[in-house]
Order: C-alpha cells, then structure tokens, then sequence
C-alpha cells in the first residue's frame, strides 16, 4: 500500500472517547456509570470543560437510549438488535449529539465514524457513516413526530417520548395512583430525564453549611452549591461535607429522630454499602450518645462503608454478615435498624439512567423476596420496643407497600407502622407535599413516598415499624 493509499490517522477527541469507553462497558460488562466515568475521566486528566463534556454525553446517551434506539432503527432500516453492540453504542452517542446537544452535525458524525473505525470493520464504518447523516437530515422534531407515529399504543407512545421502558411506565403509574395522581406521570418521567444538580450534606455536629450555599428545602444539614468544585469542599472538608441525595438524608435521620434517643442505643445499619447513610447515623449518634455498627455482605462494598465513615468520629464497626441472617445471629440485639433494601433503583433514574435498561420486570420478583427477608431479620434483630426503618430507592408498590404490607401481615401484633409521614414532616425545613395514601386492611400509621418532580429528590421510600415491648410467641 503506497501512503496515499494508507487510511487517515484515527484520532477520537479524548471526551467523547472516554463518553464511548462508559457506554460500551454498561452494555458488555454492566457497568455503573456513575462509578466508571470520574475514574476514567481522573486517568485522562481532563480539563474541566472536556470532563463536562464526558458527562453530558455519557448520561445524556444513557437517559435517552431508548428513544435514540427507535431513531437509530427507523434510519437505519432494521431492528438495533441487528446492529453490533460495539456500533450500535457508536450511533448511540452520535445520534444524542445529532438530535440533543449544540455539536455541530459534521463533527458529530466525523467523529463517530473515527470511533466506528476503531471498534468495528471497514463496512461497519460506512454503516455508521450512513445512518448518522439520514439522521443528520431531519431534525429533532422530525425524528420524534416519526417515533411516536411508530408506537403500537398509547403506553408505547409514552414510553417512546420519555426514554421509559414500559414495564417502569406502568409500574411508576400505579405508584402515583396510590396517591391519587397518576396525572403526574409524564412530569415524572420527564423529571427522569434531567441532570439533577449535585446535592450535598454538612454532617451534622461535624461541619457546618458553607456560606452562600443554596440550602435544601426539606433537609436541615443539605445543600447545592451554585459554583465552585464540590470536590474542593469534600477534600477541605475531610469528607466531613459529602455528596448525598436529600431524599437520603431525609430517610436516614427519619429512623435517627423517630423518638429520642437514650444514651447508650445501638443501631445497626444492616444493607450499609456504599455507606453515605451510615455516615449521617454515626454523626447523629455522636450527638445522642449512641453507636452504630454498619453491616455489608459484599466485601468490596464493605471497603465503601469503611472509607465512606472514616471521616466521622468514633468507632463504627463494620461487618460482612449475610443480613438474612442477622436476626437469627443476634436475636434483640439492636434499637433503631436501617434496612436500606438492594432495588430496582428506579428512583434513582436521573443518577443512575441505566438502571431503566438493565433491570426488568422478572427482577422485581427476586428482589421483593429478597427485600422480605431481610425486613424480616432486621426485625428479628430489634430490642423489644426498638425501630426499624424500611427504605429503599424505588417507588415500584412490590418493593414498597407490598413488602411492608406482607411484613406486617407475619408480624401480626408485635409490629406497628409509625406514623412515618409526621415524622419525616418534623424533620423537614419546609413542608413536604405528601398526600394521604390509602391504607391496606389493618395499617393504621402511614408511609412516604417522594418524587423526583414533585420534591426534587431521589424517589425514596420510608417506613417506620416499631416492634412491640411485648413480643409473645413466634411468627
């Protein structure tokens, strides 16, 4: 081959590679994003406004693949699960840039085609080529009249505008119907879709609020900040100042000011991993004269508890028991529990937005059982008297009110749902917006249910259960 007939040089702008490396590791290797792209983006060193760029392409990809699958496949004359995988995210990312961001078309599509080059064959290339210009053609508005003219029913239609598979489309329906407003599901779903600003806390005793932060709503110890590196915060701070969602906060000091509290109190967090919660309860007991022991199955996870605490003061043990387990292991050993239950992370979509392509509706039976049995020991492993609070970040009803339902249910006379919606309002700066839900036979405390667009919080579920100072007989 003389020169002028060897290929260009390949060169890939290091933000959309790095964007690319985060895409094409949640398809092949089940990735988290939010984990995988500061690494990477730290390894490259990228400069603030390219490591802006990374993120807004990776999560922007990501909320949106769904849609940008039914336009890739209308432009491309055949199903995406045709395409390979490798490509298919290669048009994933040229199509968000295409139809969502100020890229120009001509770099878009250059530049995706320099990423087909390095990951796919010669005709693989002009596959890419082909496809990112027919969507180059038409615009934004185009695209989505010929998506929804494709959908084969009004759920369909829906779930094709907001990026929802429909499985979560119906199931975040039903949760609002509880409450009477399942009108809100498309602002929902759209609240699903936009970059939530990052939302921190000052651990309480330990760090105080910055000045001229923006103070959260609902949170007493949260709050954003309008400029500046959060990071630079952290690190001033010594992790004493820390990323958490206020929907968190607001769970995790819902079980810490149930009741007050009476020195001496051992509280165990038993789902702790990575250990933002347990951070906050140890910060609380440190003013209550408590202690706190977080417990994570994982070990890899543990090391995350282990680092996330270091910062807090005092002595907060970690152990890497089965959860299941711990109310057989250390019967009426605990006072307040945290049962921050493994889920579907469906109130976590605008953090985790491949959350809604990964799981399915078969999970949620795996899940539920598994969230049964470790409600269950947690209470086994209460002090007659003690609390348990049951969280988890999905508003799926099979991983909320079905669980505590059926928990109770077992549990008979020695459990009592709190009134967990006056307490959380105690908590809260303002007052929360939290409609009256409508209670299953024998329930005569509440829940609550938050909304990423009706509070602006993680969609987090809480529920206060005490067990009963009289506990005869066994379930």
């Amino acid at each position: 081959m003389t020169p002028a007939q060897k290929p260009a040089p390949t060169f890939v702008q290091p933000a959309r590679r790095i964007a690319y490396d985060v895409l094409a590791a949640v398809s092949t290797d089940d990735a988290y994003a939010n984990l995988l792209l500061p690494t990477l983006i730290a390894r490259a060193a990228l400069n603030t406004a390219d490591a802006g760029l990374a993120t807004e392409l990776t999560y922007g990809t990501l909320r949106l693949r769904g849609y940008y699958d039914r336009v890739i496949a209308l432009a491309a004359g055949r199903d995406v699960s045709q395409i390979d995988t490798g490509i298919l995210d290669v048009l994933r990312l040229g199509a968000h840039q295409l139809l969502a961001t100020r890229v120009a078309p001509h770099a878009a599509v250059n530049e995706s085609v320099a990423l087909a080059r390095m990951v796919g064959s010669r005709s693989a290339v002009g596959f890419t080529n082909g496809v990112l210009r027919t969507i180059s053609r038409s615009t934004p508005e185009e695209w989505r009249e010929r998506v929804l003219a494709a959908a084969k029913n009004a759920d369909d239609r829906l779930a094709a505008d907001y990026a929802h598979p429909a499985w979560i489309l119906r199931a975040l329906r039903q949760a609002l119907a509880l409450e009477g407003r399942a009108v809100e599901l498309p602002e929902l779903l759209a609240a699903d879709n936009q970059a939530p600003r990052v939302n921190l806390i000052a651990l309480p005793g330990l760090a105080e609020v910055p000045d001229g932060a923006d103070t959260n709503r609902y949170s007493p110890f949260g709050f954003t900040l309008s400029g500046g590196d959060p990071d630079a915060a952290i690190r001033h701070e010594n992790g004493r100042l820390r990323v958490q969602d206020e929907g968190s906060q607001l769970a995790a000091l819902a079980l810490s000011r149930a009741r007050p509290v009476t020195a001496g109190e051992r509280w165990l967090d038993l789902c702790a991993g990575p250990g933002g919660k347990t951070a906050l309860l140890g910060a609380e007991a440190l003013l209550s004269g408590a202690t706190v022991t977080a417990n994570e199955f994982v070990p890899a996870r543990a090391q995350l508890v282990r680092r996330a605490v270091a910062p807090v003061s005092g002595d907060i043990a970690v152990t890497e028991l089965d959860g299941t387990q711990v109310g057989h292991l250390q019967p009426e050993a605990w006072d307040r529990i945290l049962v921050d239950a493994p889920c579907t992370g469906l109130g976590a979509l605008r953090r985790r937005p491949e959350a809604r392509w990964r799981k399915t509706a078969k999970d949620v039976a795996d899940l539920t059982v598994l969230q049964q049995s470790l409600l269950l020991s947690a209470f086994d492993a209460l002090k007659p008297g003690g609390i348990v609070a049951y969280v988890t970040c999905s508003p799926h009803v099979a991983e909320t009110r079905g669980v505590v339902t059926d928990a109770l249910r077992r549990l008979g006379d020695t459990a009592e749902l709190l009134d967990t919606a006056q307490v959380v309002q105690s908590i809260a700066v303002e007052n929360l917006d939290l409609p009256a839900t409508e209670s299953a036979a024998g329930e005569t405390g509440t829940t609550v249910q938050l909304w990423p667009h009706r509070h602006g919080t993680d969609a987090m579920f809480i529920a206060l259960i005490a067990k009963s100072r009289s506990t005869p007989g066994t379930r």
